[in-house]
């Protein structure tokens, strides 16, 4: 039998692969958009092999639990800052910085110690801000649309309120019990379901004034308002530093603001004037500011308790607000690390990125990225000014949003634009797009529209496309990652309830109920583990 020629043989050996390669309609390659190629470098073994070794360089200096409890907490909190919202927003990150963008990182992800938290609620699948407000700031799971008391208190329920057992306290509270300061930043009313989450107790989120309260007939004088509470009840009326926005829920209906806001109380009072009127009857030094400069000229001074309130509702996003009136969050976190800085026993200091979610609701993706660039900044700002011996800083998320991350595009494509690909009629889509929400497009005879060819295509307030038609899209019910840096960073590894994490910070603190990395049982605790950790290396070991 004549021997086929070697040519032949070779090409009949590559046909499967060929054929393989034709019918993997699945991961199809797509070129490199021009301008936008990778470094050189990465085409080498080398370049990654020292970038393992520069991070394992990294972890052997930062792994480590300090002996030491944490003098202070920060607890920072992206508000619907989901995973894929992570990846996109470091992408526009590098690549606002004219790299390929995926091999950037924002500045908590650098920390040490990386987590997972479960955020459903007590009776609910996916959660809202509230209930997970109670669960990261109170250590419980409630329901949603819940803040501050237990899953026994259904939502809108004002006499189940008042019932002790239902009440919880805030690590917050905690802090101030052990002689720490407390305080809040938020780019969302102050009075808004995650920041009441560090001081009020309400059966519904939206009891945010007097007004809120009445439209739901219930008494305020029975369950007070969350702007009363932050005014006139603990822990609210002891904490040194509020900053946010919400002018409105303060202020009487027959009022405006300083920048034209009206009001929305109907009992008439001005809270911003109780405020002050309560420090001035304790003999403390006092200020309430409502624009940057003033808060900057505050910071020389730094009074014992600052009241910002910096917009009628919630503060502008930073892609469209004033820098000559409304504050960066960087500049909000730094003014209150300061102010609380000054107690020698430490502090808990809530900062929250809020506006994250509102973007997402709205399927304008370019501003949700911004607002999470924007807390990367603070926590940047956060790390500088603050010692990892004795701080622990805590970046996370209350919830996730139903924005995906999609399509073959090669490395380095626009994040915010379309993807390479095309859908089966030819048609692009973003590389973007959320299951749900108002951006929803009619399709035309099966087909979907062209959002690349609107006239207000990429406009900060243009919508990314959407499958399912609604208001306001809605969160997700995904697991979002903790990460931390400081003093018994380690114990926020792994997958947990979100519950748990006030439990761990006051672990690290050694506030609150519960055990403490401090106390004799700690300690005790410490040293099986520590002894169980060795046998299992020494047991590794032995086997290789």
């Amino acid at each position: 039998m004549r021997s086929l020629p070697l040519s032949v043989v070779s090409a009949l050996l590559a046909l499967p692969v060929l054929l393989v390669c034709a019918e993997d309609r699945y991961h199809r390659e797509a070129a490199l958009p021009p301008g936008r190629a990778p470094p050189a470098a990465e085409q080498t073994a080398a370049h990654w092999f020292e970038e393992a070794q520069a991070a394992i360089r990294a972890r052997r200096v930062r792994t480590r639990t300090y002996d030491a409890a944490a003098t202070n907490i920060i607890l920072f909190l992206g508000d619907g800052m989901s995973v894929p919202t992570l990846a996109a927003a470091r992408a526009l990150l590098g690549q606002r910085h004219n790299r390929t963008g995926e091999e950037a990182q924002l500045s908590f992800e650098s920390f040490p110690t990386t987590g997972l938290s479960k955020t459903y609620c007590v009776n609910a699948q996916v959660a809202d801000s509230a209930c997970s407000a109670t669960a990261y700031l109170c250590g419980a799971k409630t329901n949603n649309g819940v803040v501050g008391l237990t899953g026994a208190v259904p939502r809108g329920d004002c006499s189940a309120a008042q019932q002790s057992a239902t009440n919880l306290q805030s690590i917050a509270a905690w802090a101030l019990a052990s002689g720490r300061d407390a305080g809040i930043v938020t780019t969302t009313r102050i009075t808004h379901a995650s920041p009441a989450g560090v001081f009020a107790r309400a059966a519904n989120r939206n009891w945010e004034s007097d007004v809120d309260v009445r439209a739901d007939n219930q008494d305020p004088a029975t369950c007070p308002d969350i702007a009363h509470q932050l005014v006139h009840l603990s822990p609210g009326n002891e904490l040194k530093v509020i900053l946010g926005g919400g002018r409105r829920e303060f202020l009487p209906s027959t009022s405006f603001d300083e920048e034209g806001t009206r009001g929305r109380r109907t009992d008439g009072r001005n809270l911003i004037e109780e405020w002050q009127l309560d420090k001035r009857a304790r003999n403390v030094t006092h200020e309430y500011v409502w624009n940057r400069e003033q808060l900057l000229n505050a910071a020389e001074s730094m009074p014992d308790y600052l009241l910002g309130l910096f917009e009628g509702s919630h503060m502008r996003y930073h892609l469209e607000a004033s820098p000559a009136t409304e504050p960066t969050l960087a500049e909000l976190t730094e003014v209150a690390i300061r102010s609380l800085s000054r107690n020698k026993k430490g502090f808990f200091l809530f900062v929250e990125g809020g506006r994250i979610d509102h973007a997402h609701h709205d399927n304008q993706v370019e501003l949700a990225l911004d607002e999470t660039i924007e807390l990367s900044e603070a926590v940047a700002r956060a790390a500088a000014l603050l010692p990892e011996e004795d701080t622990l800083l805590v970046v996370t998320a209350d919830h996730a949003h139903v924005m995906t991350f999609s399509g073959y595009s090669a490395r380095g494509t626009d994040v915010l634009g379309p993807s390479r690909n095309r859908d089966r009629a030819g048609v692009p889509f973003m590389t973007l797009s959320y299951a749900n929400g108002p951006g929803f497009r009619e399709h035309n005879n099966g087909t979907r529209a062209d959002v690349t060819a609107e006239t207000n295509y990429r406009e900060l307030r243009w919508r990314s496309h959407v499958d399912v038609p609604l208001s306001s899209e809605t969160h997700g019910g995904d697991d979002v990652a903790v990460f931390a840096r400081g003093p018994q960073h380690a114990m926020f590894a792994g997958l947990y309830e979100q519950s748990q994490l006030p439990h761990l910070m006051a672990y690290a603190a050694c506030v609150g109920p519960g055990a403490h990395a401090c106390s004799a049982a700690g300690r005790l605790l410490a040293a099986p583990l520590a002894l169980l950790v060795a046998l299992l290396a020494a047991l590794r070991l032995a086997a290789a």
